[in-house]
């Protein structure tokens, strides 16, 4: 019993590759030598396999049997082996799935994919967010940073999602969320603070981190107050969201002009109706009439070239090049739009 005892400890003790190996060798060995013990019994290797497996696992359908003193006797030796290698390979590999998990759960593992979009901030925010990007793309993935002890349930139940822990105004969790291949950064206002200007400071600080470390990403910061906005002028921030100012202003055309907010909420949610979609200029369209015409036909409104709205004014001016066209149409439109445009 003690010998037993010593080896059982000695296999947990023993590394993961060493253990696989041992295993893999020994398994091999013994299908070699019950072959070489019973030939005529066994006829083949494969069928001295399948033996040595069903052995090892306990399961022993009979179908194959050692006949001589030798092969019974080796048969009991490789049971009494194999069933405590075999078994502690096994519980090797649940603790490697449960290691994984708690290691995801607890945001320690580094994300090696690349053109997803990193979230900073964890709130009720950044959750509808998140939503709203798994409701548009059905690809897209998501890596949060944070500094939450433990994911939110929602990360933990999609696979499209993920959770780096870390001070983000530190380096190392953008390292995790390889930062530098992600296509796009939102970073959120930090919720535990109070004061609207100290929101903005940790903003800018965070900005500045992933400015330096990651200038060409596409950013977008949530500002409190919109006079911190000239705070950011050597950041490489590119997009701003008021979240106080847009929801008073919200508010106010809700209250002048009936029912605008539905307006509102079908361009920017992908929940409610129409949506807002990006194109890049076709060789077939030499002015913004001509597309406005073209996409008016499939269904689409052309409505803008960047922040520029007044395209119902500019119908003759020719599309420059690198123009970025926005337009309303639902889902199905906008797919039939790509297609056709891919096809010319």
């Amino acid at each position: 019993m003690h010998f037993f005892l010593k080896l059982s400890l000695g296999l947990i003790r023993m590394r993961n590759l060493t253990l696989f190996i041992t295993t893999a060798a020994f398994i091999i060995l013994s299908t070699i030598i019950m072959y070489a013990l019973e030939p005529d019994n066994f006829e083949s290797l494969l069928n001295t396999f399948y033996f040595v497996m069903t052995t090892f696992t306990t399961v022993g359908y009979g179908d194959y049997s050692p006949v001589t003193m030798p092969a019974k006797i080796y048969s009991v030796f490789m049971f009494l082996i194999g069933i405590g290698l075999l078994g502690v390979v096994i519980g090797k590999i649940v603790d490697s799935f449960t290691l994984f998990r708690r290691m995801r759960e607890e945001g320690r593992i580094t994300y090696m994919e690349e053109r997803h979009i990193v979230i900073i901030g964890w709130n009720k925010k950044a959750e509808s967010a998140v939503k709203e990007i798994l409701d548009s793309d059905q690809e897209i993935e998501v890596v949060i940073i944070d500094t939450l002890e433990k994911a939110p349930d929602l990360l933990m139940n999609n696979t499209r999602l993920h959770y780096v822990k870390g001070d983000p105004t530190s380096e190392e969790p953008y390292e995790k969320a390889n930062l530098t291949k992600a296509s796009a950064v939102i970073i959120f206002s930090d919720d535990t603070i109070q004061d609207p200007s100290l929101k903005d400071a940790k903003t800018l600080l965070v900005g500045i981190t992933v400015s330096r470390l990651a200038p060409k990403v596409h950013t977008t910061a949530e500002v409190m107050t919109e006079k911190n906005i000239s705070n950011f002028t050597h950041v490489e921030v590119d997009e701003f969201i008021l979240a106080q100012e847009t929801i008073s202003r919200l508010a106010v055309r809700s209250a002048l002009y009936k029912g605008v907010s539905q307006v509102y909420s079908q361009l920017i949610s992908h929940q409610h109706g129409e949506d807002l979609y990006q194109l890049s200029k076709k060789p077939e369209w030499n002015t913004y009439g001509e597309a406005f015409q073209d996409l008016l036909a499939q269904g689409a409104t052309l409505i803008a070239d960047r922040n520029h709205l007044d395209i119902n004014r500019r119908l003759n001016d020719p599309i420059p090049n690198d123009a970025v066209l926005y337009i309303i149409c639902n889902r199905e439109t906008y797919e039939k739009v790509k297609l056709s445009t891919a096809a010319r």
